[in-house]
C-alpha cells in the first residue's frame, strides 16, 4: 500500500484560473462559517481552549488543505455530502468500524465504475492496468490478514510515474470512484480492502531511487521500492535504511501505516525517519509551516497516494553483537528489557519471545531451542563498546533469574537468528496451518509493559486457542499472534474477546490499541475510547477538506459514526 500527497495533482493542473476561483471560493466560505463553528465548539474543549482561537484552528484548519482538494476537485465546499457517513455507502448496510463492531467481512455498497472512466485509465496506464478477475481478487484480499470485503476492485492500475498517479486520481475524482492504494499488501488491519470496489492503484512498478545523497545521508525513491531491495541498493556504499517491519513491506506502505520494527527502540519509527513526501525540503530539521509531512505519514492512503519519498539513512555499524537468554517466566524477560532500557545502553534490538513462540519457531525450523520466554538483543557500535554493552546486559540478566547467556559475532549466525525473529508470524501457522492469525499490536509505556504482558499472558494461557507473545520489548510494544479457525464462530469471538481484553488493557495504562500495525478497518472501533471524539471529529475535517468526494480509501481508519 503507498499513500502521497495531493499536491502530484497540482502540479500537473494547467487550469490556474480555475484552481484560483476555487481557492477563493474555499476561503469566503470558510471565512463565513467561524461563527457557526464558534458556537458548535464541544463543551469539554470550548472548557480549555480560548474559543477565539480554537474557532480558527478547528474551523481554518481544512482551509490550509483546501488549496490541495481545491486544485484536484475544483468544487465548492457548499456541494459536499452528509458529513457522518461517506456519500457512496448506505448507512443501513455498513458495519465496518462501529464502537463494536466484531465483523470479520466488511460491509460496503458498490457501484459499476463507468466505462468512460475504464476508457480514460487505459488511455493514461496503456497495457498496466487489468479487469481479470483472478488479479482483482488478488488486491482485493491481503495476504497476511483475516480480514476480507464483500467487494473486491474492478479494475487494478500499474502507473510507472507520479504524473499517472495524478492522472489516475483526477479521473477518479471527476467520477467519484474509490481509490485504494496498493503495495507491498503485507500490512493485517484490512488496510487494502476494496469494500465498495472502485479502482486498486497498484504501485509495485514505481520503485526506482530516484537520487541518493551520500553526504547528507538521504535517498530519495519511489514508493513501490521494499526496504529489503533498498538496503541491497545501499549497501555497497556503507549505509542502510533502519526500519525493519515485515519482509516485503514497501517503503510507500511503510509511510502509510506509520510503521516501525525491530530497530525502532534505536532509531525510531517511520515518523522519525521520513524528511519529505515531497511535502519539505531536504533540511534536516525546518520550523516552515504546518508539518505536512507529519500528516500524511500513518494517513493509510485516507488523504493521498505516495508518489516520492525522501528517506533519511544510517552508516552501517561498524561492529554487532547479537545475544540470546532464557527466563522462567514471561515478567522476568520483560523487566530485563526494561532495567536495559534505564541502564542507559543504546541497544539497537530488544525482542521477546514467549515459550509458545519458540515451541513454533522450533517446529517451523526444525530446531532444538528451549521452549521458555527468551530475550534477544543486539548490540552495535565499535568492537570495544558492543562488548561492553554485552557485558552489562550479561550482569542485568543475571540479577533477573536468567539463564543460558549466549552471543555471537559470526554474520551467518547473526543472520540466522534474526530470521527466526522476522520469520515467527509463518512458524506460527507450522502449528495450526490451517488457521488464521489475529494480531494484536498495543503499545504501554516502557514502564507498564511487564504489568501488561504478565496479565495477558495469564488471560492468553486460559484460553482454548492457540496464542503466542512476541514484543519488541524496548519500546513497550508487543504482539500477540492468536490462532484460530475462521470457520469457526465460537473460535472467532474468542480470539476477539483475547484482542480486546489486551486493546482495554493497554489504554487503562495510558497506552495504544496499535502501536506499529495502523487502523484500517480492525481497529477502528477502539480509536474513540482511546483519542475521545473532538480528536476524531478534527480528523473527519481534514479528510473532507482533502477529499470532499470522500474517493481515497474510504471505509478505513476514522470511524463512519464520527460527525462535525
Amino acid at each position: 500500500m503507498g499513500f502521497s500527497f495531493w499536491l502530484a495533482c497540482l502540479r500537473s493542473c494547467s487550469n490556474k484560473s480555475a484552481f484560483s476561483k476555487a481557492f477563493r471560493d474555499s476561503f469566503y466560505h470558510y471565512k463565513s462559517q467561524l461563527n457557526t463553528c464558534q458556537k458548535n465548539l464541544p463543551s469539554t474543549i470550548a472548557e480549555k481552549t480560548n474559543s477565539h482561537a480554537f474557532s480558527w484552528s478547528s474551523c481554518l484548519l481544512p482551509l490550509a488543505f483546501a488549496v490541495s482538494a481545491g486544485s484536484l476537485t475544483f468544487q465548492s465546499h457548499n456541494n459536499h455530502p452528509s458529513l457522518c457517513e461517506p456519500s457512496n455507502l448506505d448507512s443501513r448496510k455498513v458495519t465496518i468500524g462501529g464502537k463494536a463492531s466484531t465483523e470479520f467481512v466488511v460491509k460496503g455498497t458498490h457501484k459499476e465504475v463507468p466505462q468512460e472512466l475504464i476508457d480514460e485509465l487505459k488511455a493514461i496506464c496503456q497495457d498496466n492496468m487489468t479487469l481479470d478477475y483472478d488479479e482483482r481478487f488478488y488486491h482485493g484480499k491481503p495476504q497476511n490478514s483475516f480480514h476480507k470485503a464483500v467487494n473486491i476492485p474492478d479494475v487494478v492500475v500499474f502507473p510507472r510515474s507520479e504524473e499517472e498517479v495524478s492522472q489516475i486520481v483526477k479521473s477518479c475524482n471527476k467520477h467519484k470512484v474509490p481509490i485504494v492504494p496498493y503495495g507491498g499488501a503485507t500490512s493485517i488491519e484490512g488496510h487494502t480492502l476494496s469494500p465498495n470496489g472502485g479502482v486498486c492503484i497498484d504501485m509495485t512498478l514505481m520503485k526506482r531511487v530516484k537520487a541518493l545523497h551520500i553526504r547528507d545521508m538521504d535517498v530519495v525513491v519511489e514508493p513501490g521500492i521494499g526496504w529489503m531491495e533498498l538496503n541491497e541498493y545501499l549497501e555497497p556504499y556503507g549505509l542502510f535504511f533502519p526500519l525493519d517491519p515485515g519482509p516485503g513491506a514497501t517503503i510507500g506502505g511503510m509511510c502509510a501505516t506509520r510503521c516501525s520494527g525491530s530497530l525502532a527502540v534505536r532509531y525510531g519509527t517511520m515518523r522519525d525517519n521520513v524528511i519529505s513526501l515531497k511535502t519539505a525540503s531536504r533540511a534536516r530539521k525546518s520550523a516552515a509551516g504546518y508539518d505536512l509531512t507529519r500528516l500524511m505519514i500513518g494517513s493509510e492512503g485516507t488523504l493521498g497516494v505516495v508518489t516520492e519519498v525522501t528517506l533519511r539513512l544510517q552508516k552501517i555499524p561498524e561492529h554487532s553483537v547479537v545475544a540470546m537468554c532464557n527466563f522462567p517466566t514471561i515478567k522476568d524477560a520483560a523487566d530485563v528489557a526494561i532495567d536495559t532500557m534505564l541502564s542507559g545502553i543504546q541497544v539497537s534490538r530488544v525482542e521477546l519471545l514467549d515459550e509458545v513462540q519458540v515451541r513454533a519457531v522450533n517446529i517451523a525450523n526444525g530446531k532444538n531451542l528451549p521452549e521458555v520466554p527468551t530475550l534477544m538483543f543486539e548490540f552495535i557500535g565499535t568492537e570495544a563498546y558492543s562488548h561492553e554493552q554485552t557485558q552489562i546486559v550479561q550482569r542485568i540478566v543475571s540479577e533477573h533469574n536468567g539463564s543460558d547467556f549466549v552471543f555471537t559475532e559470526d554474520p551467518e549466525a547473526k543472520k540466522e537468528l534474526w530470521k527466526i525473529r522476522k520469520e515467527a508470524l509463518w512458524a506460527c501457522f507450522a502449528m495450526e496451518p490451517n488457521f488464521e492469525a489475529m494480531i494484536s499490536d498495543v503499545c504501554v509505556p516502557l514502564s507498564n509493559l511487564a504489568e501488561l504482558i504478565s496479565r495477558s499472558k495469564q488471560e492468553l494461557d486460559a484460553s482454548s486457542l492457540v496464542c503466542t507473545v512476541i514484543a519488541h520489548a524496548g519500546d513497550g510494544n508487543f504482539h500477540t499472534v492468536i490462532l484460530f479457525d475462521p470457520n469457526e464462530e465460537e473460535h472467532r469471538r474468542e480470539a476477539e474477546r483475547l484482542n480486546q481484553f489486551m486493546v482495554y488493557t493497554a489504554l487503562s495504562m495510558e497506552g495504544t490499541c496499535t502501536g506499529e500495525h495502523g487502523v484500517g478497518t480492525g481497529k477502528m472501533k477502539y480509536l474513540e475510547k482511546e483519542l475521545g471524539i473532538e480528536a476524531l471529529q478534527t480528523m473527519k475535517r481534514i479528510k473532507t477538506a482533502l477529499d470532499p468526494n470522500n474517493i481515497m480509501n474510504p471505509g478505513k481508519l476514522i470511524p463512519p459514526h464520527v460527525c462535525f
